[in-house]
């Protein structure tokens, strides 16, 4: 099997002339073996409008499977998140809005605002869970992909490739299988308006199942899709279209043009592409998903409280995300919630207060020595850091910045304990309060 960012030249010459007029770059895999079908400027530099929120929630996916967000926790409306550019749902400072509706809002209104509150929850500022994204995105193999805003909105430095995107779809349909689901949502109802998903294929291409639109005036029009019918699946990209209808169009050509191609063997492990990456399977969800799977309509009012669902399972190392610690006024409390239905939500479990201890394991110059020092820790000691989040924290110091590399979500005795724990192993730590 192809390694999907390792490129067959054959495919990609006979992608290249054969190439779609109608968009500046394509890519097209079969989702069952990672093989590319088809191939068009896959690797040349583009802007991935809101593509980029394909990435903000796979980030956000990750503090849910970890159990630090459910899909009924209130996020904080900044005046930063407020005063982004439309589309957006006209969020007001001060207000809060649950994870479950930017969830949506992300997906089918594509909302900035909604984007901005997401980024600002987890990582303190938005330029900070920029980072996280790019952090995240080397992690995942998406090597020439670079986030500065967690929306998508115009940003010079903010690029991508159709082979990354390609790589991130296929990933986050794998590694959050709970989750992924929420992208096959048409409508979207907030505070008595309803919205429809900019994704036309999802009503009108037979099989699609997700994922993202994405436009600004310097991408042109941009669309990740996957489609499945019957054992085949595809994911396609195209990027830099001149309009949505010739971007669907080209989408649907290519899907049309290499159906023929694609495999029906599924493939033996839905970690595939984290395997074919060196990185561990991430572990099938322990429990229902937290958010509800709304193909056709808004979710539905919450049920009758159940019982608490098991314990969330770990963040898959094959992420490794570079979280930071969400930034509140207060802390927060983590509720849980499962699914009585696939369109319905259960009532929130009483709240607890959020762990915030840190346990440091080191301090360096290079984000990359900060990220094999939390892999190594990790893998040394997996049941002592099981379920804590890896990341790391910048600061600087004589003009230069550096990067603490912690773990996140300890009470103040568990992280003590734990650091000795660690002291024993040879393995130099120290517990402190989150900032």
């Amino acid at each position: 099997m192809a390694v999907l960012i390792g490129l067959s030249t054959s495919l990609a010459n006979t992608g290249e002339a054969l190439a779609d007029k109608r968009v500046k770059a394509a890519i097209v895999v079969d989702a069952n073996n990672n093989n590319v079908l088809y191939s068009q400027s896959a690797d040349t530099l583009r802007s991935p409008a809101s593509l980029t929120k394909i990435m903000t929630l796979y980030v956000l996916f990750a503090y849910m499977r970890a159990g630090r967000f459910s899909a009924d926790t209130p996020l904080k409306v900044s005046k930063h998140a407020a005063g982004q550019a439309p589309t957006k749902l006209y969020l007001k400072p001060g207000q809060t809005i649950s994870v479950k509706d930017c969830i949506h809002a992300l997906v089918t209104k594509s909302a900035n605002d909604a984007a901005a509150v997401v980024a600002e929850n987890i990582g303190g500022t938005e330029e900070n869970f920029a980072r996280i994204m790019t952090q995240t995105a080397r992690n995942l193999g998406m090597k020439n992909t670079t986030y500065r805003n967690a929306s998508g909105l115009p940003n010079n430095e903010q690029m991508t490739t159709a082979r990354d995107q390609a790589i991130l779809a296929m990933h986050i349909m794998r590694d959050y299988p709970e989750y992924y689901g929420v992208f096959e949502t048409k409508y979207f109802e907030y505070k008595g308006r309803k919205y429809r998903n900019h994704n036309r294929l999802l009503f009108s291409y037979k099989g699609t199942n997700g994922i993202k639109t994405g436009y600004t005036r310097a991408s042109g029009f941009n669309l990740t899709a996957s489609v499945e019918r019957g054992n085949k699946h595809l994911v396609g990209v195209v990027l830099g279209g001149a309009s949505s209808a010739s971007r669907n169009a080209a989408m649907e050509s290519l899907f049309d043009r290499h159906w023929s191609k694609a495999t029906t063997g599924k493939p033996k492990s839905t970690g595939l592409i984290a395997s074919l990456l060196g990185g561990p399977t991430p572990p099938r969800p322990s429990r229902k998903p937290a958010v509800a799977v709304a193909v056709a309509s808004a979710v539905q009012a919450p049920a009758a409280p159940q019982a608490p669902a098991p314990a969330p399972a770990p963040l898959p190392a094959v992420a490794k995300p570079a979280v930071a610690k969400p930034a509140m006024a207060q802390p927060r409390p983590i509720v849980q919630a499962s699914l009585t239905s696939p369109n319905r939500l259960s009532a929130p479990e009483p709240a607890r207060p959020m762990d915030d201890y840190h346990v440091q394991v080191g301090s360096y110059t290079s984000p990359a020595d900060a990220q094999n020092r939390l892999g190594m820790v990790r893998q040394r000691a997996p049941e002592l850091l099981d379920g804590h989040l890896p990341f790391t924290a910048t600061f600087m110091k004589d003009n230069r910045e550096w990067y603490r590399a912690r773990f996140a979500g300890f009470s103040k005795s568990d992280a003590r304990s734990t650091c000795e724990a660690l002291k024993r192993m040879s393995l130099d730590c120290i517990a402190l309060a989150a900032e």
